[in-house]
């Protein structure tokens, strides 16, 4: 079969044996693929966790049909069309655990489902596990303009939050977030920022910051928070490493946690796509919550949509076809 595999001259398209499905996993047939920041360094050779390096079939994020289930499988047959995450998405066929599984609903196609596993389990997990946001509640999201920061919007919305904040350091993209639940878009780079968040809290600070940038706003967040508000770390784009004002940390008394599905177990990945299903699935099959899709590249032409990803241009999810 036909995969995306990172060797020593980079990524290609590769001939490699179809996988065959042990214990609870299901094969997938797969038809589209998104792509995600982590793809885009794994490309290059960079690790995500423990996948990576010489031989890695790439991707994480799919939609397709079941073509096979191993022994211990359940909740799904053979011919369901179903979305998912996990490694080596980008190939005919990939393997996936039974219980990190969506059943696609009837009225979306395979584009647009294979654009919401990741985004919905990562932001229901940091806005409503982690985050604990109420109704009331404000929330800032650092990165909104990405398919998880426009997620993450969505979901706050829906949970009822009184004041979404989205961050965005392009223009245009900025000037979208109000689509997608915003109240209120500021450019993370501007200086100034802390305090049109002060402004708009009336001083007081959000309750609940999601974080995808960390580094250089780390201590601009703790700024911008409430006291015994909470910060929710979900990523790293501004770097790994920054100076932090821990007095300001204590001060505010801020609860401040790290969240990445990099070293969860299964069962704990299990229980948040089930939590997903139980909280939010209805307004997933009415289409309140959904993200839009920038591009559709047939799977030949993927290395084209890594270089789309990498422009760095786009609002919303980038699409791979089978």
């Amino acid at each position: 079969m036909k995969a995306y595999v990172y060797g020593a001259e980079g990524a290609t398209i590769t001939d490699i044996a179809k996988p065959a499905p042990k214990g609870a996993q299901v094969l997938v047939r797969v038809r589209a693929c998104g792509l995600n920041r982590a793809d885009l360094g794994m490309t290059k050779g960079h690790a995500h966790g423990a996948a990576g390096g010489i031989g890695t079939v790439l991707g994480m994020e799919w939609a397709g049909e079941v073509a096979e289930l191993g022994p211990d499988a359940r909740g799904v047959k053979v011919g369901d069309k179903v979305m998912g995450s996990g490694a080596a998405a980008f190939a005919e066929y990939t393997l996936a655990d039974h219980g990190r599984l969506f059943s696609a609903p009837s009225n979306m196609n395979f584009d647009e489902a294979a654009t919401l596993p990741i985004a919905l389990t990562t932001m229901h997990n940091a806005v409503v596990t982690n985050g604990a946001l109420q109704p009331g509640q404000s929330i800032l999201v650092q990165g909104a303009s990405s398919g998880v920061g426009l997620m993450a919007m969505q979901i706050a919305r829906l949970k009822g939050a009184s004041l979404v904040i989205g961050s965005s350091t392009d223009a245009t993209r900025r000037g979208r977030l109000a689509e997608f639940g915003a109240d209120l878009a500021i450019d993370s780079s501007d200086p100034a920022w802390v305090d049109q968040v002060l402004k708009a809290t009336d001083g007081r600070g959000v309750d609940l910051i999601i974080d995808q940038v960390s580094g250089k706003v780390a201590n601009q967040n703790l700024a911008a928070t409430k006291v015994l508000g909470r910060i929710i770390n979900v990523g790293r784009l501004g770097g790994t490493h920054a100076d932090f004002n821990f007095d300001l940390h204590a001060a505010r008394r801020i609860s401040y946690v790290g969240v990445t599905f990099r070293t969860r177990s299964i069962e704990e990945i299990r229980a948040i796509f089930d939590e997903v299903k139980k909280d939010i699935w209805d307004s997933v099959e009415s289409r309140t919550l959904r993200l839009p899709i920038d591009r559709v590249f047939p799977f030949d032409d993927i290395g084209e949509a890594f270089a789309h990803m990498e422009a760095n241009q786009h609002l919303g999810k980038i699409v791979v076809t089978l």
